[in-house]
């Protein structure tokens, strides 16, 4: 009989407070504390941030001084990492005991990033990813990671020796990097990224067993997209999306529609989802509320899938094809 790995893991499917770290934070915080206390989580991931349907004032070939005005408000509401807020997280996570993958938008000198942050119970903050490639408009207000030879990227490879308490080989993605074979990026026993190689191909040998994505896509293809990784990788996937209304935002927030402003519509729809080596869903999607899903992930399960379908072993044509990575 196989010895017992089990995980109890959950994702937060909330909207932060826009333009409000401390605000965002006591939620967090609370979030946290449910997973753990109601259903006895030891990792939690929250999704990513998001400025849904801003428009900075930006067309081709000309920026508005509003626009301007716009990125500066949204640029001094973003975070050091680390700083402040980042000790904040530490200390829910110490407090808990609940290992912590959030993401933030990160202030790297002058340019924004995408960014998710690994905070660990005992060593804190121990990593962080910036998303290699934002997508359409995201690239105008956020940079792109640079590559191997960035610390943050020296971070990724660095987190597989910080937390042997951990579960071993967790990985994670953001957003619509997840739809990226040849160029993603990340995680804890994580992500790396890689250039000109299929990143999730490189992860899945390194035995990713705990695949994160952190998310606003709320499209119902992103199920699907859940779904094949946690059967191609026979690993399980921690999607975290937000779930977001009119209210969360500030008065003077874009929306959809202005002639039909209502507090309670609905920005990001959310499909928060957890998923198991099979294909399986154990929890969720959640749509259209906040809330917590949790699920107990035995780790055997990601074996047992690898009995018949070992993309980068066993069902792996090394005598054809050839992948590397550039992590140099």
């Amino acid at each position: 009989m196989s010895s017992p790995k089990t995980l109890r893991a959950s994702v937060v499917q909330a909207a932060c407070s826009q333009y409000d770290a401390e605000k965002t934070l006591d939620k967090l915080e609370r979030l946290t504390q449910l997973a753990k206390d109601r259903d006895g989580a030891q990792l939690v991931v929250f999704p990513e941030g998001y400025p849904m349907q801003r428009t900075f004032g930006a067309i081709v070939g000309n920026r508005t001084p509003e626009g301007r005005e716009e990125f500066r408000r949204y640029f001094d509401g973003a975070i050091d990492v680390p700083g402040p807020e980042i000790t904040r997280i530490e200390n829910v996570s110490n407090k808990t005991g609940v290992f912590l993958i959030v993401g933030v938008i990160e202030r790297g000198g002058n340019t924004l990033y995408c960014t998710i942050v690994f905070v660990d119970p005992v060593e804190g903050y121990v990593g962080k990813h910036r998303k290699l490639m934002p997508t359409a408009m995201e690239r105008l207000i956020w940079g792109q990671e640079m590559g191997p030879r960035s610390q943050c990227w020296r971070d990724h490879l660095n987190l597989l020796l910080i937390n042997p308490s951990q579960p071993n080989f967790l990985r994670q993605y953001a957003g619509q990097e997840n739809y990226m074979p040849l160029c993603a990026s990340f995680l804890y026993d994580f992500l790396v990224g890689a250039n000109e190689t299929p990143v999730r191909y490189f992860y899945y040998s390194k035995g990713t067993q705990i695949y994160c994505a952190p998310t606003v896509d709320a499209r119902p293809v992103w199920q699907h997209t859940m779904r094949h990784i946690a059967i191609e990788g026979r690993c399980f996937v921690l999607a975290a999306c937000q779930f977001a209304q009119e209210k969360d935002y500030p008065p003077d927030h874009p929306v959809a529609d202005p002639q039909a402003r209502n507090a309670e519509n609905v920005m990001i729809a959310g499909g928060s989802v957890i998923v198991n080596p099979f294909g399986e869903v154990l929890a969720g999607p959640l749509l259209d509320a906040e809330g917590v899903l949790t699920a107990e992930l035995d780790l055997n399960e990601c074996t047992r899938g690898k009995f018949d379908l070992d993309v980068a072993g066993h069902y792996a044509r090394p005598d054809v094809f050839g992948f590397t990575a550039n992590v140099a």
